[in-house]
């Protein structure tokens, strides 16, 4: 793809994400879903306008790079401690009736062991972007009803960086490979010791010295996180889990706040790049065969996840509405899902049928969620003026 097509090609994709999101809004639907869309649309699958989506995901995957950076600056360990003890076992023990349910219909599917182990892992998590997105700014900030949301979210995005490991280890012939599981399970501690090295001795003196300089903070954080990715790229292990430890060793600095604020726009941009090549490279062809396991498999969770979010919460002490509440708030599933699924796929641990079960059954959850969500709870885009919250 030469310089004038690639031009032509973000002119169409973001022009689309535009026209397609506006739609999306006045759909109460959340904006991935235009995402993905807009890339079925103008990809192989339909119209062929972009018919190299390969070079497209290869750029936004460094959306996910930024994203998991950003989740990283907020795991503030002292901050966010007390919240995690109570929703530890909450997480927990959801996390295993989820992935418990996703496995079950793998196996009912046909799938072979290992493809149900990762459709029960992406089955999961809740979506950051959606979970938070529909929280007003009141709600989330100021709320117990936010910080549940928040410190569930935080939580699960660590067990996420866990199975991505599990994928990268779980490539064909890597279990049989002792040394290689050795080798990288051994890089995990020696990348988290040279970062936090690093960012002692060099990158704090660097944002002390020249914090007042926002251009440089800016340039700096990227590099930061850009560097470590690729630090534990060349270690074996993926360059996201390399950005989110970047983001974890610096979140407990003052200037965390700013550089989360200037990346936004950023990680935006880029990971509507990622969800426009991820609907691109959606089989329509092999959907048929999937599509009623996922939406059986996306029905089930949507009614479960709420009532065993509440379940759970209550054992803690959490009034019941509350926990209700949290539960429809976190009751798809996630973009993790869907980036366990296109890891997983390209390192050939699971078939086309497995990833294409995960990805459909995510697509559902994201069109339906935000529904449940707007009609009954106040969100910046509510149907009713009375639950409409900025």
């Amino acid at each position: 793809m030469d310089g004038e097509n690639l031009l032509f090609h973000l002119f169409l994709i973001f022009s689309g994400a535009a026209a397609l999101a506006t739609l999306a809004l006045f759909a109460r639907q959340a904006l991935i879903i235009a995402y993905i869309l807009l890339g079925l649309l103008l990809g192989p699958a339909m119209l062929n306008a972009v018919p190299d989506p390969a070079l497209i995901a290869r750029i936004a995957d460094i959306g996910i790079i930024f994203l998991l950076f950003l989740l990283g600056l907020n795991l503030h360990p002292q901050k966010l401690f007390a919240l995690f003890r109570g929703t530890l076992l909450v997480t927990t023990a959801s996390s295993l009736v989820f992935a418990a349910v996703g496995a079950s219909v793998a196996l009912v599917m046909g799938l072979s062991g290992r493809e149900a182990l990762v459709v029960g892992m992406a089955m999961t998590f809740s979506s950051t972007i959606v979970g938070l997105k529909l929280l007003p700014t009141t709600v989330l900030h100021h709320q117990h009803t936010g910080e549940l949301i928040i410190s569930i979210l935080l939580l699960q995005d660590i067990v996420a960086i866990l199975c991505l490991l599990l994928v990268e280890v779980g490539t064909p012939g890597a279990l049989s490979s002792g040394l290689r599981v050795l080798l990288t399970l051994g890089a995990l501690p020696a990348l988290v010791l040279t970062t936090r090295w690093l960012e002692t001795h060099l990158v704090e003196r660097l944002f002390h010295r020249f914090g007042t300089i926002q251009e440089y903070i800016f340039l700096l954080a990227i590099g930061w996180c850009l560097g470590i990715a690729e630090g534990a790229h060349l270690l074996g292990l993926s360059a996201e889990m390399g950005a989110f430890i970047a983001g974890v060793s610096i979140a407990a600095s003052p200037i965390s706040t700013f550089i989360a604020e200037r990346l936004k726009p950023l990680r935006d941009f880029f990971l509507v790049l990622f969800f426009f090549a991820l609907g691109a490279g959606l089989d329509l062809g092999g959907m048929g065969d999937i599509l009623l396991p996922a939406l059986a498999l996306a029905g089930v969770l949507l009614a479960l996840k709420p009532w065993v979010f509440r379940w759970l919460l209550m054992r803690t002490g959490e009034d019941a509405a509350r926990s209700l509440e949290v539960g429809v708030r976190l009751g798809q599933l996630s973009e993790f899902s869907l980036l366990i699924a296109v890891l997983a796929a390209s390192e050939g641990v699971i078939g086309t049928r497995a990833a294409l079960l995960i990805q459909a059954a995510t697509l559902v959850s994201f069109l339906a969620s935000p529904y449940l969500i707007v009609l009954r709870y106040p969100t910046p885009i509510a149907v009713s003026e009375r639950l409409r919250r900025d």
